[in-house]
Order: C-alpha cells, then structure tokens, then sequence
C-alpha cells in the first residue's frame, strides 16, 4: 500500500482516549453567525408588520360606499330566535334577543302588553285613543246600557252553547255539557 498524506496522522497510542481537536473559534463564529441572523429576521419581520398595519388602516378607513350596513345584510322579518337580528319592536325601540332564550320574546311582548293592558294607548300624530286600559273599557261598556237577550229563546242558546261532542257517540251527538 502506498503511504498518502491523510496516512500520517498524529496518533499518539499511548493514550487510552482519541483527542479532540475541535476548535474553539468556529463554535463562537457560529454562535455569532446565528445570533446575527435570528436579529435581523427580527428586524424583517418587525418592518412587516408596520407596513401590514399600515394597509390595514388605510384600506379600513377608504370602505366601499356601496356596501350593505350590518343592518341590510341581515334576512327579512320574520327571522328564526337566536338568528342574527333576532329581536322585538317596543315602544322603547328594538330589543335585541340574539343570544337569549327562545322564550325571552314572550317575555318581552308579555311586559309591554302588560303595559298597555293597564294604560291604555294613543295614536302619536293625532293623540286618538287606540286602546283603553281594561278597567276603564269595563265601565264605559256597562255603563252605555248593554242590551242582552232574555227569554226562553236565549235560555235555548246558552243551552245549545254548553253542548260538546263526546267519545260515547263517535262524535255525531252532542252529549256532553260544560259546567
């Protein structure tokens, strides 16, 4: 075999450990190398942002004025509970019920029929009484004279209106009577 350079290496075997010529410099270059690169990949990133949030803020503030508002976009009356828009007309403006029980609609209409079974209610423009409270309507109807039938054909009536069709005759006959 012919003896090369590489052949000639400086093995010392009297040592019971291979020795380790790893230099020093080239871990520390690239240490530094790294550290350079990780500051400007930082700095990069840094300039993207400003400039995205720069185009953000110029593009929100030039919006389209053809665009639908919120309110447009939303689908025709009636809409479906918990929907987006979800909501019920008061005498107060719109009360929102997106996010709220289906049965908070109820409860809403509850309040303002409430309210105008006790108050009453007239028209804005005019200031003509749409509707009166209950109690009020009560007096005027009794006290306009209400005329009611009497007699033996009336008695008819209320019999004939007390009468419902039971099970007992498949439902031909009226059987039955309310108490």
């Amino acid at each position: 075999m012919a003896h090369t350079a590489k052949d000639d290496l400086a093995v010392d075997v009297d040592l019971g450990y291979e020795q380790n010529n790893i230099q020093l410099r080239g871990i520390i270059g690239f240490a530094v190398g790294l550290l350079l690169l990780i500051v400007i990949t930082f700095g990069l990133m840094w300039a993207l942002l400003y400039v995205l949030e720069s185009y953000a803020a110029e593009s929100q503030a030039s919006k389209n004025p053809m665009q639908l508002s919120e309110k447009d976009r939303l689908p025709p009356e009636p809409r479906l509970q918990g929907a987006p828009g979800f909501g019920v007309d008061g005498p107060n403006g719109r009360v929102n019920l997106e996010l709220t029980v289906p049965q908070s609609e109820y409860w809403e209409l509850e309040k303002q029929w409430k309210v105008l079974w006790k108050e009453g209610a007239k028209h804005p423009e005019t200031g003509a009484v749409i509707s009166m409270p209950i109690e009020k309507a009560k007096e005027v109807v009794l006290s306009s004279g209400l005329k009611a039938k009497q007699g033996p054909e009336a008695e008819k009536l209320v019999e004939k209106s007390r009468r419902y069709l039971t099970d007992a005759s498949a439902g031909r006959v009226a059987g039955g009577y309310k108490k």
